[in-house]
């Protein structure tokens, strides 16, 4: 917590986020800063989610992933809220904090505004999820 507060462009990323901070490159003795998990041992693992909903009206609600390991410990992601369609394609980066060689299993959960007509039905056609730089899916 001594680095904050951070620059106005933003705190200087390493990995994934590093170009986007090109000028301090030219720094010496930059502090950078890494996205790491909440608990123990506080790894996380890249991953690209690639969700293609089908159905029949466009609606309101949201879309998330749960990631279940093999010792009982489950972490959930929003992966879309707001406006969803049919035949659309939403992707999403997230740094997961369950190990991919761990995962027990991955819940869709897909959640209709309240307000939302009765009739309009959407579901997931394709789930896909890469990660890591070997490309399992």
């Amino acid at each position: 917590g001594d680095c904050f507060p951070c620059p106005p462009e933003g705190c200087p990323m390493m990995g994934h986020y590093a170009d986007r901070f090109p000028d301090k490159l030219k720094r010496v003795n930059q502090k950078y800063f890494l996205n790491t998990a909440a608990d123990e041992p506080f790894a996380t693992w890249r991953q690209k989610i690639f969700i293609k909903l089908t159905g029949v009206k466009k609606t309101r609600g949201d879309i998330n992933l749960v990631f279940h390991d093999t010792q009982g410990h489950t972490k959930e992601y929003e992966i879309a809220n707001g406006d969803l369609s049919q035949d659309k394609v939403y992707t999403k980066y997230l740094d997961v904090e369950i190990n991919p060689k761990n995962t027990m299993k991955i819940e869709f959960l897909w959640n209709k505004a309240i307000f939302s007509l009765l009739w309009a039905r959407l579901g997931a056609e394709t789930v896909n999820i890469v990660h890591g730089e070997d490309g399992h899916r």
